[in-house]
């Protein structure tokens, strides 16, 4: 024989979530905030749509406010008054980005076509059609450019974060001052060292390896800043259980501290790649920049997407400024992309 619990027919409730009828009112009011900010004005010096979207925010947080303090009290108020703030903030974070996406994939559809990632602009004008040419050129150069300066500062930077973190010696505040300040150094400034170092006393010619010289001084303060970010994530427990079983200290870091923080360290490595990916300045002062194909890092200009783009909008012409916008699609896509895979891999637990 069962028995039927009382108890069955209860549903989890969730005092936290909205009601329908406060759905309703906050809607209504919604509504009337609007009306209010319309009739706002009507009646003032605003105009346009900047005065009716300020006068709706002070119209909607002085009524949503009003009604939590007259009905839940001060306190209440607060949080409501807090929350739309951070709302409108988050609004108007969002305006700006949502604005440069729209506006260059509205303009960088239409250049789109198979050619355009094989085919390079030697034998093209900039009056030439958008869909003659393409930016082949452009993507190897880029691709070179920043491979080589993976090659010199993924080392750079992750010993340094090592250095910061496991060793702790007593240059530790004199590096982490200097990488933090080398962080907001413009990127033309890491161009002219290389210019003035390198290129003019030594090689005398423009070459993709003196560009990615340039980009790697750009790079190693992001990877060495989000990487030790990461290495202070590791658990000291794993630590003290590698040097516990006699392992010394850089054996028990090279095989359990970084294997640990791998995930995080190639989400450093990811955005490191995403700085420099389109950075312009030190690219046309050491890198110079090519129409056609070169596959040599050491000997000649070589093109990039930042200089493919810069020149075709220095061009002025309505085909070159058509294959400029979608240089710039491509550019932004190319970094959304490592973006999503940096959040990929950043969300999954350190040491995984």
């Amino acid at each position: 024989m069962t028995t039927t619990s009382p108890f069955q027919d209860i549903k989890p409730q969730r005092p936290w979530q909205a009601s329908t009828k406060d759905r309703l009112i906050t809607f209504a009011i919604f509504l009337l905030s609007i009306l209010a900010s319309v009739v706002v004005v009507s009646f003032t010096g605003l105009s346009g749509k900047l005065g009716l979207f300020v006068s709706f925010v002070f119209v909607f947080i002085f009524v949503t406010s009003g009604r939590s303090y007259l009905q839940f009290g001060s306190a209440v108020a607060k949080d409501s008054l807090v929350n739309i703030l951070v709302a409108v903030g988050t609004f108007l974070t969002i305006i700006p980005i949502a604005s440069i996406l729209f506006e260059v994939f509205s303009k960088g559809y239409k250049g789109l076509y198979p050619g355009l990632f094989f085919q390079d602009m030697s034998l093209n004008s900039p009056n030439d059609p958008a869909n003659v040419g393409g930016l082949g050129h452009a993507i190897v150069g880029t691709f070179l450019l920043v491979s080589i300066a993976l090659i010199f500062s993924v080392p750079i930077g992750i010993l340094t974060a090592l250095y910061l973190t496991e060793i702790k010696g007593k240059f530790s505040r004199p590096i982490r001052f200097l990488v933090q300040a080398m962080s907001g150094v413009p990127s033309i400034v890491a161009g002219l060292f290389i210019l003035s170092a390198i290129l003019y006393p030594i090689t005398k010619n423009n070459s993709s390896l003196l560009g990615s010289l340039a980009l790697a001084i750009l790079m190693i303060p992001t990877v060495a800043r989000t990487s030790e970010e990461v290495l202070n994530l590791i658990p000291n427990d794993l630590r003290e259980a590698g040097v516990a079983l006699g392992g010394t200290q850089w054996r028990t870091v090279a095989m359990i501290v970084v294997p640990a923080a791998k995930s995080g360290l190639l989400t450093a490595v990811i955005l490191g790649i995403a700085r420099i990916a389109g950075e312009t300045a030190p690219i046309l002062l050491v890198a110079g920049g090519g129409d056609r194909y070169n596959f040599n890092p050491f000997s000649g200009p070589m093109g990039s997407l930042p200089h493919f783009i810069w020149n075709s909008f220095r061009a002025g012409t309505p085909e070159s400024t058509a294959r400029a916008w979608t240089g710039l699609l491509v550019l932004l896509v190319i970094v959304f992309v490592l973006f999503a895979i940096a959040r990929f891999f950043g969300n999954r637990k350190v040491g995984k």
